[in-house]
């Protein structure tokens, strides 16, 4: 059963959103693997702050460091300045100036391509691991940020109290096919923002409302109260 609506809520995002975009303007059109450290950084400053800023923060933050080794040999008090809009600064700069060493000394300035090597680097856990490996490698993994969490509870896949990110993750790998995952998690973003937000979701209208535990409970409650 939830395997079926998983395989719909896929089929309905592809018909809203044809082409499954990271909301991260970190480029790659020239050499994705030479610039996937540059959506690596952005994935990090992007916790707790909106993509919109992310995008607009880096701009200036990859014109003064535009390789992984001008980053790690960047003064920090340098990236401090620039990352400040994000929020935690001092900690986002500090990893990033640290994970950026780490690429640049042991992996030749390349993000690695597997879920134990990324964990292991500063500030990167399992939300930034499967995006990098989704994105830049094609390999399978949910990306469970806010937007992820909280329109699969709406959905009905778990309770919507569940907030956990890697027991969500356990949940939705299962229930959607690999080859998916990662063009799923980009187009939920984009539908997290133009419909289903987390104040007023707009469930008048809402291409998932058919198979959506929200949307048919508001369609119940206005049913009976037209009944009234």
């Amino acid at each position: 059963m939830l395997v079926e609506k998983a395989t719909r809520a896929v089929e309905l995002l592809k018909q809203v959103y044809p082409e499954a975009v990271c909301a991260l303007e970190w480029g790659g059109q020239e050499d994705r693997l030479r610039e996937a450290w540059k959506l690596l950084v952005m994935a990090r400053l992007s916790a707790q702050c909106t993509d919109a800023r992310v995008n607009l923060v880096c701009r200036e933050l990859f014109a003064a460091f535009p390789t992984p080794k001008a980053m790690a040999e960047a003064d920090l008090s340098a990236i401090e300045a620039i990352v400040r809009p994000c929020g935690l600064y001092h900690t986002k700069a500090e990893s990033i100036k640290a994970a950026c060493d780490i690429l640049v000394r042991v992996y030749d300035g390349l993000v690695p391509d597997n879920m134990e090597a990324l964990l292991a680097l500063p500030g990167v856990g399992r939300k930034i691991a499967n995006l990098l490996l989704g994105d830049i490698y094609g390999q399978p993994g949910v990306v469970c940020d806010t937007h992820c969490i909280r329109i699969c509870g709406r959905l009905g896949f778990y309770d919507c109290s569940l907030k956990d990110p890697t027991r969500v993750e356990k949940i939705l790998t299962p229930l959607i096919q690999p080859e998916e995952q990662s063009a799923f998690c980009h187009r939920i973003v984009q539908f997290g923002r133009d419909v289903c937000t987390a104040r007023s979701p707009r469930c008048e209208g809402c291409p998932l409302r058919s198979i959506c535990n929200q949307g048919q409970a508001v369609t119940t409650v206005s049913s009976k109260t037209n009944a009234i």
